[in-house]
């Protein structure tokens, strides 16, 4: 009987665990079940566009130390295959490095092969991101605005196959499909491409081509003006003004597209510190969206289909301090459950099974499926993909937190590696508690073992190899950069004598 209390949480655990597990297969069946409807519903992108109806469209480039990619992103934007008395290039650089001298040289240059470009310089970088944009908004000519983060590089086509899509006079916004040009760089890198190919390939599609509420993704989509003022503008109460946007304005009735068949390459973050960074951002601020909106999305006269879809969307980053909690309880559970036996297995091992792996293998066959690829080629990396995850979720537990204690905060920037690694930096502190967690889950794995647990055997040494892939990472790179910053010192103190 003392038992009970304890098999009561760990089953309250899982239960919520694989609820999520549950909802990303039903995003799976979903993108099925639709998966004919896509092409129609994006027809109105498909026909040409009359060189006297052609919208003016504003290209907004938000910045904020740069260096290393701005030059490569202001000469692929201003290949657009669009009119170019049809579009500006807007420059929303906040930056207090040399990259300032580089966008001020680019943008000569673009002005004089006769492109329409700007830029737009603030006091104090008040609002972060969501700031820049409204405030180049206020000085915008077009109608529509497409926006790409500095790490991207927007094809040729990309506003000819987008604009089309706003004929329809309910359309807010478009969101194209990310790319990834440095995807096979590491393993770490892969698992990053094959988690956002899950995103875009069957989340996105699935909720579009269903009905439900997707979102603008920060980057690489098209916006109505018109859209976004009424809705209530940029706004930075969250970190993720691009969630807190795209619900507010589908709140209003304005209707989202999904275009997966236009792509724009991105660069993915080469290294953890640089992802746990861009990552904790992203969970911290959908906490901060779901605080805000949750409770009038619920309220609101959606379908209830909408409205749990909405749920699910809002609340994703909530899973990782269950996982981590479940990998400290696994220790226990194994202890207390008896060997080789049936209930044991029922209780511990197969739902640990189930809602781990089952639902994951599905989503992420379909997204490599999806883009022509191996469903194999996606499981061969599931196991990498669950200890990644598992080995961030004690940094994006952190993120939760924060979030559920208060709204806002610095928009810490993803570096990016672009033409010249080592530029920009992301720091992290000692791993303490994944090198903990992994110590914990190393004992779970050997008291597995020990009493026949063999099902659970493989979670138990995945929880481990997460926590411990990560924190070894994490103390690498850090012991890199301190190598590096004493041949710098040292290279000074003799130019110095």
């Amino acid at each position: 009987m003392m038992h009970l209390p304890f098999f009561a949480l760990y089953f309250a655990v899982l239960l919520v665990l694989c609820g999520y597990g549950l909802h990303r297969s039903h995003l799976v069946l979903l993108f099925w079940r639709h998966r004919k409807q896509v092409p129609l519903l994006r027809e109105g992108g498909k026909e040409p566009i009359s060189t006297t109806s052609t919208p003016f469209v504003t290209i907004q480039l938000p910045l904020y130390n740069e260096a290393t990619v701005v030059a490569r992103l202001l000469r692929a934007v201003a290949h657009m295959d669009y009119p170019k008395n049809r579009f500006e290039i807007q420059v929303l650089d906040d930056s207090t490095d040399e990259t300032r001298h580089i966008v001020d040289r680019e943008v000569g240059r673009l002005r004089d092969a006769g492109v329409d470009a700007v830029v737009v310089r603030r006091s104090d970088r008040v609002g972060y991101k969501a700031g820049a944009l409204d405030a180049g908004l206020k000085v915008a000519k077009g109608e529509l605005v497409a926006i790409f983060d500095a790490d991207f590089v927007p094809q040729p086509d990309f506003l000819r196959r987008l604009v089309g899509e706003f004929r329809d006079p309910t359309v807010g916004m478009v969101q194209a499909r990310w790319g990834h040009m440095n995807r096979e760089h590491s393993l770490m890198t892969r698992v990053q491409a094959l988690m956002l190919d899950g995103h875009h390939l069957v989340e996105n599609r699935a909720r579009f081509s269903s009905g439900r509420l997707f979102n603008f993704s920060g980057t690489g989509g098209m916006w109505r003006i018109r859209a976004i003022q009424d809705a209530g503008g940029w706004q930075h109460d969250t970190l993720t003004e691009d969630l807190d946007l795209s619900y507010r304005a589908q709140l209003r009735g304005w209707r989202f597209v999904y275009r997966e068949d236009v792509v724009t390459p991105s660069e993915l973050p080469e290294d953890v510190s640089s992802l746990r960074a861009q990552q904790y951002r992203w969970a911290k601020g959908t906490v901060q969206t779901a605080r805000k909106l949750l409770k009038t999305v619920l309220r609101s006269q959606l379908s209830l289909a909408q409205r749990t879809e909405a749920l699910f969307h809002l609340t994703p980053h909530f899973a990782y301090p269950l996982m981590m909690v479940l990998s400290i309880l696994l220790l226990p559970a194994l202890l207390l459950s008896p060997r080789t036996d049936l209930w044991a297995m029922v209780v511990v091992d197969l739902p640990l099974c189930i809602g781990t792996t089952t639902s994951l293998a599905l989503f992420y066959g379909m997204a490599e499926r999806s883009q022509g690829g191996s469903a194999w080629m996606a499981l061969r990396r599931l196991p990498a993909l669950i200890a990644l995850g598992m080995g961030m979720a004690p940094h994006l537990s952190r993120a939760v937190l924060d979030g559920m204690q208060s709204m806002a905060g610095e928009f810490v920037r993803t570096p990016k590696k672009g033409t010249l690694a080592g530029r920009y930096t992301s720091y992290a502190s000692l791993p303490l508690s994944e090198m903990a967690l992994c110590l914990v889950s190393l004992a779970s794995v050997f008291v597995a073992i020990q009493t026949d647990h063999w099902i659970a055997m493989p979670f138990a040494s995945l929880f481990a190899f997460g926590y411990g892939y990560v924190a070894v990472l994490v103390m690498r790179e850090q012991s890199a950069r301190r190598r590096a910053a004493a041949r710098l010192e040292m290279q000074r103190a003799t130019v110095a004598g």
